[in-house]
């Protein structure tokens, strides 16, 4: 009887472990931006001294045939290679390997030649070789090796048999007809590849409503974000122009200012409070202006190169339509009213959060996912998700891909302050950015440890950092005292630790700082009030943010995130980090964390990565202030006063 299963390939002999990257074992696709260069590498080895051969396969999702690369021995059963991604969406890539009988051919009569043994034999099996060979070469190569199949086989012309199988051809023939027997494939793995707003983006929120410079008409509206906004955004070279929710307001248990349960006549309201009598998700606040005013402002957005980036937050006012029409997608409390909102003990009344178990989920995700589609309809192609950790993790898998099927240039954000595997969760199902922990990272050594962790572990296959000084949620404590070194030092660290970054303006450029007492949030919220701003101001802090978006854009250094090295300097107030690029940009950037002291100290900078012998002198450039200093080998010292600027953005130059 057999025992053995028939699942078994028992003439498989090669074996491919540790295949990178990868993961998960598979189940989420890795990471890219368009244009990078892919590293794969794996151990791959066999019984025996045979020798084998192994290739790298990849394929973009349209594509029919695989490309092949052949893989590098790079020693202790390692190999790796190379390929570069040009589409945006999903590419796939695996690893064959197999006994390279021709190969192991080749070597063993070399050495026996060598040795001066006798190879009639050997050359008999090399003709069954290039029989083999003969099978699926070329029209032009097929007679050449019948030919010398034969010769092979005619002991007449042993001394020029034996002296072809060294040859320069013969090698050439054994890689370009490989005999792929009992070929060993690892299984496909998936890369899902984004364009490069995915990876470079300077962000910059505002609400609509606050646009207006009209002190007879304070309620702003898109007109008012093409007009006052969007110049002074490129003025200041930010890209993505993020807006809260655009949608009509609900007037049940509306808020008022300062989160206040009482509206007073007049007051707007939350923009969260979505839907009422006039739409919900796909309507438009009437006093914002109308869906052609909505795309006029994505227009003159494109034609300034800023994107629209929408809030999509998944909840609804007690007046949206989905409480009449579909009361099943909410939760019922036993007294047949609808579940508000709670994070006890806070309560929002004007919030039905969405229940993702309901019965129809099936068509609760439609709706969602028409919501979307509606709005890439309209031009939209980066959307903000509020909350999206309160939402099911299986929706966000599909509707990500389902989006992305028509629509793969869509971005999507995660602002998900939460709980890490919940945030890494997120980012594995599609999320293209996430929010993150920099607002309270603000030690040294908590900003080392938590870059390290984003730029250096598994998370850099699958997670991008976009980070945030301030939002319009959110006025963490360290800018509380209102120093203008603190708030230097914030955004230049966002805007240079990582590539995607934003600040919620005005109130960052004005520096606002007056809190709701023992919380992190905005005494005077924007959330529940029109505010008016001065759109020309200008300060020390828009003259750093002008200045560092511009370094931004000409150093392709500062584009990346993952490319960072720390530098050592004996000084626990100064961080110093180092990015390079493939062009050979090199940028190091140095910051004094004390916002009331001069720091200093030596920065110890790694000449092996900008390729300096340590006598060598070079140029370090200031593209903030514009002033050049000589450096000599790896200590230089440095010292900065905040009260005058309290970082370098040095570019590395050479003499």
């Amino acid at each position: 009887m057999n025992n053995i299963p028939q699942t078994i390939q028992g003439q498989q002999r090669v074996i491919i472990e540790n295949v990178k990257p990868q993961l998960d074992a598979g189940r989420f696709a890795v990471k890219a931006f368009t244009n990078d260069l892919i590293k794969v590498e794996a151990d791959i080895f066999l019984d025996g001294h045979d020798l084998l051969s192994t290739n790298l396969l990849y394929k973009f999702s349209k594509d029919k045939d695989w490309t092949s690369v052949p893989m590098n021995f790079v020693g202790n059963d390692h190999y790796e290679a190379y390929f570069t991604v040009t589409e945006n969406g999903f590419y796939t890539y695996t690893i064959e390997a197999w006994v390279d009988h021709s190969a192991s051919w080749e070597h063993e009569i070399e050495m026996k030649i060598k040795d001066g043994q006798h190879v009639n034999v050997e050359l008999l099996v090399g003709a069954n070789i290039l029989d083999k060979m003969s099978k699926i070469a070329t029209k032009e190569d097929k007679a050449e090796l019948k030919s010398y199949a034969k010769l092979f086989r005619d002991t007449k012309h042993y001394e020029e048999a034996v002296a072809f199988t060294s040859s320069p051809q013969m090698h050439n023939w054994i890689k370009q007809y490989p005999d792929k027997q009992h070929v060993s494939i690892h299984p496909e793995l998936k890369l899902w590849v984004d364009r490069e707003k995915a990876a470079f983006s300077s962000w910059y929120s505002m609400f609509p409503r606050s646009a207006s410079n009209d002190r007879n008409r304070p309620h702003g509206n898109f007109k008012d974000v093409e007009v006052n906004v969007l110049p002074r955004m490129k003025s200041l070279g930010f890209d993505v122009l993020y807006i809260p929710p655009i949608h009509p307001i609900g007037k049940q248990f509306r808020k008022g200012k300062n989160n206040s349960t009482t509206c007073q006549e007049g007051e707007p309201g939350v923009p969260y409070g979505i839907g009422s009598e006039e739409g919900g998700h796909t309507a438009i606040h009437k006093e914002l202006g109308t869906l052609e005013d909505l795309k006029s402002l994505i227009s003159a957005c494109q034609s300034m190169g800023i994107e629209l980036a929408m809030d999509l937050a998944i909840q609804c006012s007690p007046d949206h339509p989905w409480a009449k029409e579909h009361p099943e997608w909410f939760k019922i409390r036993p007294d047949g009213t609808i579940q508000y909102a709670e994070n006890p003990p806070k309560k929002y009344q004007d919030i039905y959060p969405i229940n993702f178990e309901s019965d129809n989920w099936q068509g609760l995700w439609l709706e969602l996912k028409e919501v979307i589609m509606t709005w890439a309809s309209w031009g939209v192609r980066i959307i903000r998700v509020d909350n999206p950790h309160t939402k099911a993790f299986g929706f966000w898998e599909w509707v990500i891909a389902e989006v992305q099927s028509q629509y793969p240039d869509m971005i999507f954000l995660a602002e998900a302050f939460t709980k890490p595997r919940v945030m890494e969760q997120l980012a594995k199902l599609g999320y293209a950015q996430s929010y993150t922990y920099y607002t309270w990272r603000n030690t040294k050594a908590e900003l080392i440890e938590y870059m390290n962790e984003l730029t250096k572990t598994e998370r850099s296959l699958y997670m991008r950092p976009n980070f945030w000084p301030n939002t319009h949620d959110i006025l963490p404590y360290c800018l509380q005292g209102g120093l203008e070194p603190m708030f230097l030092i914030r955004y230049f660290m966002a805007a240079t630790l990582s590539a995607n970054y934003g600040i919620f303006g005005p109130v960052y450029e004005y520096m606002v700082n007056e809190a709701n007492p023992g919380k992190e949030e905005y005494k005077n919220s924007e959330k529940y009030e029109i505010r008016q701003w001065d759109w020309k101001m200008e300060n020390k802090l828009t003259h750093v943010i002008r200045m560092t978006n511009k370094a931004r854009m000409e150093n392709t250094a500062l584009q990346r995130t993952n490319n960072i090295t720390f530098c050592d300097i004996a000084n626990d107030n100064i961080l110093a980090y180092l990015k390079t690029a493939w062009n050979g940009n090199r940028i190091l950037a140095i910051v004094n964390l004390d916002a009331y002291n001069s720091q200093g100290g030596y920065v110890r900078v790694p000449l092996n990565l900008i390729g300096k012998h340590p006598d060598e002198e070079y140029i370090v450039h200031d593209l903030l202030t514009g002033a050049k200093y000589f450096w000599r080998g790896e200590f230089n010292p440095v010292e900065l006063n905040p009260q005058l600027m309290p970082m370098h953005l040095f570019r590395i130059e050479d003499l």
